[in-house]
């Protein structure tokens, strides 16, 4: 079984995935973000290096999407191959960031990848609104993040919000803003409850939608 986990930058994807692999039992499977070569260089000069970070992480990606498709446990994975092209991709797209001919080079690329795996058993977004985005990116203090700026995480989040109500398969949405599921137990037994409900039809579909 393949569980994705989906949100903006700074909406907690990583946390989440690492408590519900420790929780279920489940295989982490962590975004390359550490070791991608291009992520500082991206963030110093954006429309430079957009198409080669886009590339690598799809790439990435793709190889994850293998490994899952091969294995017979449940594995969770941090952020998921659609984000990288209906949120990322499309947002540097509109913000010229990426040319129409790196971007209809990215798109085949994409569709040739996607004929050849499926998609999540269970997708989970995280929403956070932009003032709460930018408050966690401040409080984990990497760097190469600060120079963020509104704009940027405002577009991202824009594309989340349309991916995810055009989105067709099984999909559970977290609304984060009022959750501290890292520190507080009552709010990760709201996230867990949802997902047992989703996933072995624990409590009554009433129930989850009221959530």
């Amino acid at each position: 079984m393949h569980i994705g986990i989906a949100g903006n930058i700074g909406s907690g994807k990583t946390t989440l995935t690492r408590m519900l692999a420790e929780h279920y039992g489940w295989i982490p499977k962590y975004e390359a973000v550490t070791y991608n070569p291009y992520l500082e260089d991206y963030y110093k000069d954006i429309k430079r290096w957009s198409f080669n970070l886009e590339t690598y992480f799809l790439t990435q990606r793709f190889k994850d999407m293998i490994d899952i498709c091969k294995s017979d446990d449940v594995i969770i994975q941090d952020r998921t191959i659609m984000e990288g092209v209906c949120i990322f991709v499309d947002n540097n797209r509109a913000m010229g960031n990426l040319s129409e001919r790196d971007y209809e080079t990215y798109m085949e690329l994409f569709r040739l990848m996607m004929s050849m795996v499926k998609y999540p058993d269970l997708l989970i977004y995280l929403k956070k609104s932009v003032p709460n985005l930018v408050g966690q990116i401040r409080k984990r203090g990497r760097e190469y993040e600060q120079s963020i700026s509104i704009e940027y995480l405002s577009g991202l989040n824009e594309r989340y919000d349309k991916w995810i109500s055009e989105y067709t398969s099984p999909l559970l949405v977290i609304d984060s803003d009022n959750l501290d599921f890292e520190n507080r137990a009552e709010d990760f037994s709201i996230i867990t409850d949802r997902i047992d409900a989703r996933l072995y039809g624990l409590f009554s579909k009433e129930y989850d939608s009221a959530l």
